[in-house]
């Protein structure tokens, strides 16, 4: 098995929390637990979760995102000059069921991009504290493309970025900053999450953002060169992949289609070290794609759905990991579920036990396939 990230048996880092924190967390809101005794119970949960993430036997283990409400907007909002508007932002997600919408106060650029601290320094350094030997802290965190991608043109204040261009530049170094504080409190493995690089080979994605004011043929090669942009003083020791799907909130999405709009671009020139990509049904398209992976890239398929309690099978697996290697070596190949289990507090349709059982196939699946 793989000594480094990403590893045979992974996983996309949301996890589903626990009833006690939920109670804590609507107690807070209320105003009956201080931000003391909400953190107390956060920091047993995460205990808790690395214990379970080990036991299964993961070499990585993140904090399940458990003192986040969604996986993005809590980043995103610590950016400094980038604020939520009075006005609401709603997401339009569809399931088996029907449709319904995720709604958030809007984000506004409405000063300099900057970090005025290492976010998330302390969720990682508390992790780092509880993982114990042998697990490999894994920190999470939005792309740089989330922060446009979220508001588009109109959410940038043209009183401060007369020029766009001054926006980008600012966006890219202030993630190499957090990049690079990050790696400094020790973070060996960090994952930039990207559904925008997924969403844009869905065509009426493309469409929105074109009637926004978007140039949404060329929007990945915008975001591709800002991420390596970020990347390109990447310290030493530290292994970046990139998370792709196309929604998840409460086991519903937003965007379907392949991987073929993007993939040339996306495999041969973005500077990370492997890409998590969601595989777990029709709606995510075949492996061809995977042809543009060059040598030395990781691919890690996202099989297993987290959308759903119903367990896959190994030889399913096995079958869907022989055809893709079919388009990138069976060595640069991994095996993860396909999105986190709970990119918001909400979380998805599915019991912990559940999650636990799927966890586990990755990991025997992994071990029977690698060795």
């Amino acid at each position: 098995m793989r000594q480094t990230p990403p590893f045979r048996a992974d996983h996309v880092g949301s996890l589903l929390r626990p009833p006690d924190l939920h109670a804590a967390r609507a107690d807070h809101a209320a105003g009956r637990i201080s931000a003391e005794e909400l953190k107390a119970v956060e920091d047993k949960a995460i205990v808790d979760v690395v214990a379970m993430q080990r036991d299964v036997g993961l070499q990585s283990a993140t904090d399940g995102e458990f003192r986040r409400a969604t996986w993005h907007m809590d980043f995103i909002y610590r950016l400094g000059g980038v604020n939520p508007g009075d006005d609401k932002m709603q997401v339009h997600f569809r399931n088996a069921n029907g449709d319904l919408e995720f709604t958030t106060a809007a984000l506004h650029v409405d000063g300099r991009i900057t970090v005025p601290e290492t976010i998330f320094g302390d969720h990682f350094t508390y992790l780092k504290s509880v993982v114990g030997p042998g697990v490999t802290p894994k920190l999470t965190i939005p792309s740089p493309s989330m922060v446009h991608y979220r508001g588009g043109p109109a959410s940038i204040d043209s009183a401060v970025y007369p020029d766009v261009e001054e926006f980008w530049a600012d966006l890219s170094a202030a993630y190499a900053q957090q990049i690079a504080g990050v790696a400094a409190l020790g973070c060996s493995y960090l994952q930039l999450d990207d559904t925008s690089l997924a969403y844009l080979n869905d065509p009426a994605q493309r469409a929105e953002l074109t009637a926004r004011g978007d140039d949404a043929e060329h929007q990945h090669l915008r975001y591709i060169k800002q991420i390596n942009v970020a990347l390109a003083n990447k310290p030493a020791g530290l292994t970046v992949t990139t998370h792709m799907c196309r929604g998840n909130f409460q086991s519903s999405w937003v965007a379907e289609g392949g991987y073929d709009f993007v993939a040339e671009a996306l495999f041969s020139e973005l500077a990370v070290d492997g890409f998590f990509l969601e595989y777990d049904d029709a709606r995510s398209g075949g492996f061809a794609p995977l042809r543009f992976v060059p040598p030395g890239k990781m691919v890690v398929l996202g099989l297993v759905t987290t959308k759903r309690g119903a367990l896959e099978t190994k030889d399913d697996l096995k079958r869907r990991i022989d055809e893709a290697s079919k388009y990138v070596p069976l060595d640069q190949i991994c095996l993860s579920p396909q999105c986190g289990f709970s990119s918001t507090v909400e979380g998805n349709a599915l019991t912990y036990d559940e999650e636990v059982a799927k966890l586990t196939l990755i990991v025997e699946t992994a071990r029977e396939v690698w060795g």
